[in-house]
């Protein structure tokens, strides 16, 4: 009887560890555009701001409401907007807001008024933040794998000019958060402000890529997979494009470190995943990745593919780092797959944790000089 009580309190707890609730949020009130649609969009979407699967619904004569099913425990980040973050709800003076938060242990119900939205007010200008070494490279450099256009930032350090140096070059994803507080709508990385300070002290320069994303398109461009909430990835197409496109054109057009040890690629979230996945295609091109919040959950296909990747001989260096108070997924996801990695031999790993961050470009700006440091050599 003893032993049947004991199995019966597992059974219990495992039912427990691995429920699933119910989130339903009601906006009953907005200040104005009462017509307009308005969505959620959060860390439980990737901060989509115009998923259709996300848009609220008429619930009554004028309220809205939207019901999440199948909601893991855990704490949970979000916001409302009507299609886009240039849309995002502010307080009654057009402030921006902190993200709402919500922990889900039970079945949670809330309501909201939205006392305004961002493109209510007239724009204050952002100031232009990017250093003399960052410049816009091409406003629309072609991508013939994916047949779309994109912008590219280049940052180059303040040697460059001076001499006959060659660099190593880091790809980033994301690139329209890098640089400049302008053209980022979370805030920057502040990448080239690290690089002119850190150059002083570590002697070690590299050329930065920036590669913005592509809006609405980011889901599937970062990500290789399938992926039942946004459809086919074109992941492997944007792999192509970083190994085959863009690093030919750089390496022609700037003076480079050609060979994989110098060459780099990083992003956070999904940018992070493709990352990972573009140096696990082509580990003859790459060798080292910044993996910034990696967005596994979106593509779990991606350990099995790592597991079986032939790295080939050259030493490869992995820079993982998630904060403690991310998706609850986040920390574990990745500690799967350092091991995955380290399993394979001959590859440098670090793996930072930063318990009290959360999922944004300012914590991925701390890390930054971090990760900087161990991956040039």
């Amino acid at each position: 009887m003893k032993h049947f009580l004991v199995a019966l309190l597992f059974a219990a707890l495992a039912n427990t560890s691995s429920a699933q609730y119910t989130l339903r949020l009601v906006v009953n009130d907005v200040a104005t555009k009462k017509q307009d649609d308005i969505y959620v969009t959060g860390s439980f979407n990737n901060w989509n701001p115009k998923d259709e699967k996300y848009k609220l619904k008429p619930f009554g004569v004028s309220r809205r409401a939207i019901i999440l099913k199948d909601m893991a425990a855990g704490k949970y980040e979000f916001k409302f907007t009507r299609g886009g973050f240039d849309k995002v709800e502010t307080t009654a003076k057009g402030e921006d807001i902190a993200n709402r938060e919500v922990t889900i242990n039970e079945d949670v119900a809330q309501n909201f008024s939205i006392p305004g939205w961002k493109d209510d007010f007239p724009d204050k200008p952002k100031p232009n933040t990017a250093t003399a070494q960052v410049k816009v490279l091409d406003t629309a450099f072609f991508i013939p794998q994916l047949n779309r256009t994109r912008r590219l930032w280049v940052y180059l350090p303040k040697s460059y000019t001076t001499g006959s140096k060659t660099y190593p070059v880091i790809y980033m994803q994301d690139g329209q958060n890098l640089f400049n507080e302008q053209t980022a709508p979370f805030g920057e990385w502040g990448i080239d402000e690290a690089l002119d300070t850190l150059t002083g002290k570590v002697k070690k320069e590299a050329i930065i890529i920036g590669i913005d994303n592509g809006g609405e398109k980011r889901m599937t461009e970062y990500n290789p997979y399938e992926f039942e909430k946004y459809g086919k990835g074109e992941g492997s197409q944007y792999a192509d494009f970083l190994a085959l496109t863009l690093k030919p054109y750089i390496d022609k057009k700037f003076r480079t470190l050609k060979d994989p040890a110098h060459t780099i690629v990083a992003g956070s979230s999904m940018g992070a995943l493709i990352s990972l996945y573009a140096l696990v295609k082509y580990p003859e091109v790459f060798g080292g990745a910044g993996i910034f919040s990696p967005a596994f959950r979106t593509a779990p296909a991606i350990f099995d593919e790592v597991a079986k990747a032939n790295f080939g001989t050259g030493h490869k260096r992995f820079y993982f780092y998630a904060g403690g108070k991310e998706d609850k997924t986040m920390v574990p996801d990745m500690d799967k797959m350092i091991s995955i990695v380290e399993k394979k031999g001959n590859y440098e790993t670090r793996r930072v944790m930063n318990p009290l961050a959360k999922h944004n470009e300012a914590a991925w700006r701390k890390e930054f000089a971090d990760f900087y440091q161990f991956i040039i050599r």
